[in-house]
């Protein structure tokens, strides 16, 4: 009998929803959501209801029967460090959407409206690898600094998803490879895949590794704590800085790396240098997650929306396609990833982790 699934990502500004049967995409849509919308909420939380609305009106406009689903996933939010894996929305994964405890995300939303959509119409609702995952080494856990502890804050649902897909092409299990796999959107997280775990990842959250259209990465310490302290700038605009108008901002105005690319060919030779400095640190990432897997890597993945600028993809290859050659899933597919992940548990391949 085939499933029927509703996949809810929610996302700051927008809510994407797919609907599938098996993994067949039915129909997707983003519902954009206006800042005005958006603003009269005073927590994250208070928005569910405005989203499920819209939610459930648009399955109605498309004459689909909400009742004819069979489960409901949603994207994961800032849970307290787990395994990767699908999710039950338990109560207590619920209570911890809810609070927010490593943050309020937009992303929370998606287990707490899978959970009260599924509870409606009787069906079991689930998350799929939230950024939380973390899986490291005890070695990778060492800073320099004991209070401050490497974390894994990271795109662990498209990270899990394109190496899942590469060992389903080459017919091996996911958890004999060794790979690295390289997420690069807004930002950009690498990680050492071993064994079915991710052991070692360059964070993507808040100051690790290369830097990014959006973030600074891994900045030097020292300089950082200077200007922290140097009067001009609050809390929240170092922050700012570090997360949002970092990288690509910083240095070009713009988040796009279409428009670096333009500015690259109208002989902007600040932008070409930006470009080749990124390239470089994503390979030096790469080269770390290397030496983590001790050499023996059997396949480098690239993906996210940068995957699809071939100038980058040509350097990352001449950088860094030494160490095992490399694969391009460029874009994302989060919304195939979420639909995948409840499907295995449904269909028994796995069984569903509790939180």
């Amino acid at each position: 009998m085939s499933v029927k699934s509703l996949i809810i990502n929610p996302g700051s500004t927008s809510t994407k929803i797919g609907v599938f049967e098996d993994e067949t995409l039915l129909f997707e849509e983003t519902l954009r959501h206006s800042t005005e919308e958006i603003s009269q909420y005073a927590t994250i939380f208070d928005q569910k209801d405005f989203r499920k609305k819209i939610i459930t009106d648009l399955l109605k406009e498309k004459n689909f029967d909400i009742n004819s689903l069979n489960m409901i996933v949603g994207r994961g939010g800032m849970l307290k460090p787990i395994p990767g894996g699908t999710y039950a929305v338990t109560d207590d994964l619920l209570e911890d959407l809810k609070v927010g405890v490593q943050g309020q995300h937009a992303s929370n939303l998606g287990g707490i409206l899978a959970r009260e959509i599924g509870d409606s119409i009787g069906v079991p609702s689930y998350i799929v690898d939230p950024v939380v995952v973390d899986e490291l080494a005890p070695a990778a856990r060492y800073s320099g600094m004991a209070e401050i502890p490497r974390g894994s804050i990271f795109h662990a649902l498209n990270q899990k998803a394109v190496a899942k897909r590469y060992a389903a092409e080459i017919g091996k299990p996911y958890e004999s490879l060794r790979l690295i796999v390289v997420h690069m959107g807004g930002g950009v997280s690498v990680g050492a895949h071993e064994d079915g775990k991710v052991v070692d990842v360059f964070s993507a959250f808040d100051g690790d590794g290369a830097f990014s259209p959006e973030r600074a990465g891994g900045v030097p310490c020292g300089a950082l704590v200077k200007l922290c302290f140097s009067g001009k700038y609050t809390e929240k605009e170092i922050y700012s800085k570090l997360i949002g108008k970092g990288g690509f901002n910083a240095y070009c105005g713009t988040n796009d790396m279409r428009d670096v690319e333009k500015m690259v060919q109208d002989g902007d030779q600040k932008a070409a240098e930006v470009r080749e400095a990124f390239i470089t640190q994503v390979a030096k990432d790469i080269g770390s997650m290397a030496c983590v897997l001790q050499g023996k890597v059997d396949q480098i993945i690239v993906t996210g929306g940068i995957a699809y600028d071939k100038v980058v993809i040509a350097g990352l290859k001449e950088k860094a396609e030494w160490i095992a050659p490399m694969t391009i899933y460029a874009g994302e597919d989060e919304l195939g990833a979420l639909v995948k992940g409840g499907l295995r548990v449904l269909n028994g391949q796995e069984k569903a982790m509790v939180y």
